[in-house]
């Protein structure tokens, strides 16, 4: 048996349980007397999917036909899969899964709060798709200067005098942001926020202008950020930034202070200096 052939066998078993685990009242459909099979007929489906009769048995059956996503979405929505369930229907019809990006705006969990408050006195925060900071912990409000203008870090990054000015070799750092941010738009490229918020930075920003002219793609995943504060001084981090894997739509980002310098001291002095 072939890898495709037993991808096949099952998506069969898997389409075929899930259809017989719904019955009629479950899809909001009535009973339409005595069954002699349990769940959902595949007529039910297909009319439930919006697809053909011998499309969708073709489909159950394994057979080699060609799948869109949109189709898939469809039977998903029909069949009353879940966001796992629904990932991994499109592996077994041979696509790539989407992102599971969560219920857009959904609040960040207590849980990942807790994550980034056990982090300190070492910087974390939560940013979405769009570059918002949408949680931090003490200490990154500290060591980068998140006031409450901060709102959206790539805009900050060229524009707010505070948090650009961190940043002690912001030059440098500059083209990975952009590249990275051009990056993420392409991945979203239905999103219309990433060109609006573009948009508005090259009125904004010169130097940013500059870079989104440039044809620079760059996913950054970990590295280092040099960092001036007015307090501590000389602070060098190095940051790993990780994908939730049931939100796709945030970003972790969590840095460790460098073994080769003296930031983990000079943190834990600034924390010292700001309670609560």
């Amino acid at each position: 048996m072939t890898a495709s052939q037993g991808r096949r066998d099952q998506l069969k078993e898997f389409l075929r349980g899930k259809r017989e685990a719904l019955t009629p009242a479950d899809a909001g459909m009535p009973a339409g007397g005595r069954r002699r099979t349990p769940g959902l007929r595949r007529e039910e489906v297909a009319v439930l999917a919006g697809v053909g009769v011998s499309w969708y048995t073709w489909l159950e059956q394994g057979r080699d036909i060609k799948v869109s996503d949109a189709v898939l979405d469809a039977v998903a929505r029909a069949l009353r899969l879940d966001e796992a369930e629904r990932a991994h229907l499109y592996v077994l019809a041979g696509l790539n899964p989407p992102d599971p990006a969560g219920r857009p705006g959904a609040p960040v969990s207590e849980q990942l709060r807790a994550v980034l408050d056990a982090w300190m006195p070492n910087p974390a925060h939560v940013l979405d798709r769009h570059y918002n900071l949408v949680a931090m912990n003490d200490a990154a409000r500290w060591v980068f200067g998140f006031d409450g203008e901060v709102r959206n870090c790539m805009m900050a990054f060229f524009t707010h005098p505070i948090y650009r000015g961190r940043f002690t070799e912001w030059q440098e750092f500059a083209p990975d942001m952009v590249a990275d941010f051009r990056a993420s738009a392409a991945r979203y490229h239905d999103d219309p926020v990433f060109g609006q918020i573009a948009e508005e930075l090259c009125g904004a920003s010169a130097e940013f202008a500059e870079l989104w002219a440039r044809p620079d793609v760059r996913s950054r995943s970990q590295g280092i950020k040099a960092i001036t504060h007015p307090e501590a001084g000389d602070l060098v981090f190095e940051y790993s930034l990780f994908r939730l894997p049931d939100r796709a739509d945030l970003n972790v980002v969590l840095h460790t202070p460098h073994p080769d310098t003296d930031t983990k001291a000079k943190v834990e002095s600034l924390v010292v200096a700001h309670p609560g």
